[in-house]
């Protein structure tokens, strides 16, 4: 069973350093964990992922449950056996894609009747049987099954999302059967403060081992989505992990530390790497833009990836245009050092007593505006999505 315990509260912050140990790793936190949707990380090996620093991932129940099916996942032995990693696993219960991506979906406080975004099939799935697929999966760390709303939505709306979500946490809780995974609740209530508020209460009755923060990032200002935390971490327990779902850039990773969230999920870095949009400590390098043709300098001057100390800007632009598969993976494995090192750093800073200097020194070396201006959703449509916002 997972153990959560806080470390650290750092001054002049919210901020807190802590020990998550599962089955299958100690996660030092605030942590960020890569998304492997279908099982890897796209274009990386599990030694990959570990070599970068990273201890949990994400997997996501609605795409392993289309396919290759969660009885065929535990009859090889569960996740860790099946996809090779050794480290801990967060499996999403994929109530997001549910509602993002199905052709169909028409819901009641029941379950969720969708056709899969694959083949048109029709499934219906109720909080017992997210539980059912999450156990078959064998995560070390499942989530509930929510209804994550559309935003901007009517209060009516969202009303209706926060009571489903909390009769479907206790339902979920009622139906788990094994012992040695812990059941994260979600908190919902869109953009109404007094109802993330009321879900949070509720779902802190029902005793969970942690509590996650959906329904952001989905294209609100980040200015909004700040608001939402600095009105929900409060009323979330002290000594277990909150998870922001879905989040996001280094600048949400940053601003959520400071409201005391430790865990964190994006496709953004590998996404980013694949289309070649790559993170530095000066801003990001998009690789395919024609400066960089004869560009000798690594990606950024300033990191030791070993992206960074190997290759040139010209070598990652020339693969990225002739489209050779290695460079998705030089990117992707350069992105992911980014995000590991940088989330090290912020425990440094948290540790030191320093991280105001810190935060004020990322948004100087960027430009303040860049950063803070813009949406908390992906920049470009979402295709593969997990979470709660990002592909």
């Amino acid at each position: 069973m997972m153990q959560y315990q806080v470390q650290h509260f750092a001054p002049h912050s919210k901020g807190r350093i802590g020990l998550l140990t599962t089955a299958h790793a100690e996660v030092n936190t605030p942590a960020f964990m890569p998304v492997g949707s279908l099982g890897p990380v796209k274009g990386l090996e599990p030694d990959d992922v570990k070599d970068l620093g990273f201890r949990l991932i994400l997997n996501n129940a609605y795409h392993l449950y289309l396919r290759p099916g969660h009885e065929l996942v535990a009859d090889m032995g569960g996740l860790h056996a099946f996809t090779g990693w050794s480290g801990a696993i967060l499996t999403d219960s994929g109530g997001f894609q549910i509602f993002s991506l199905a052709r169909l979906c028409e819901v009641t406080d029941e379950g969720v009747t969708f056709q899969s975004h694959i083949d048109g099939s029709t499934h219906f799935i109720t909080p017992e049987k997210t539980i059912e697929i999450e156990e078959a999966l064998g995560a070390d760390i499942v989530m509930v099954l929510d209804q994550c709303v559309a935003l901007p939505a009517g209060r009516d709306i969202i009303e209706e999302s926060v009571r489903r979500t909390k009769l479907w946490a206790e339902r979920c809780q009622a139906g788990r059967r094994r012992t040695d995974q812990a059941l994260f609740g979600i908190v919902q209530g869109g953009l109404e403060a007094d109802l993330r508020v009321a879900s949070a209460k509720e779902l802190v009755k029902l005793g969970f081992e942690g509590y996650a923060i959906g329904g952001l990032s989905v294209g609100e200002d980040k200015s909004d989505m700040y608001a939402m935390l600095d009105v929900t971490v409060p009323e979330l327990p002290e000594n277990k992990p909150r998870y922001l779902m879905g989040v996001g850039h280094p600048e949400d990773l940053l601003e959520g530390v400071a409201r005391g969230i430790d865990l964190f999920d994006c496709v953004v870095p590998s996404r980013h790497g694949r289309t070649g949009s790559l993170f530095t400590t000066t801003g990001r390098v998009v690789i395919k833009q024609a400066q960089y043709a004869e560009d000798e300098r690594p990606i950024d001057p300033a990191c030791t990836c070993p992206v960074c100390r190997r290759y040139s800007r010209a070598y990652l632009h020339h693969l990225f245009m002739v489209k050779e598969m290695l460079g998705a993976r030089l990117n992707t494995i350069h992105n992911l050092w980014y995000f590991s090192d940088f989330m090290r750093r912020i425990r440094e800073a948290l540790a030191k007593g320093t991280f105001p200097e810190f935060r004020e020194a990322f948004y100087r070396d960027r430009g303040r505006q860049a950063v803070m201006a813009g949406s908390a959703g992906c920049e470009e449509p979402c295709g593969e999505l997990h979470g709660n916002g990002h592909a």
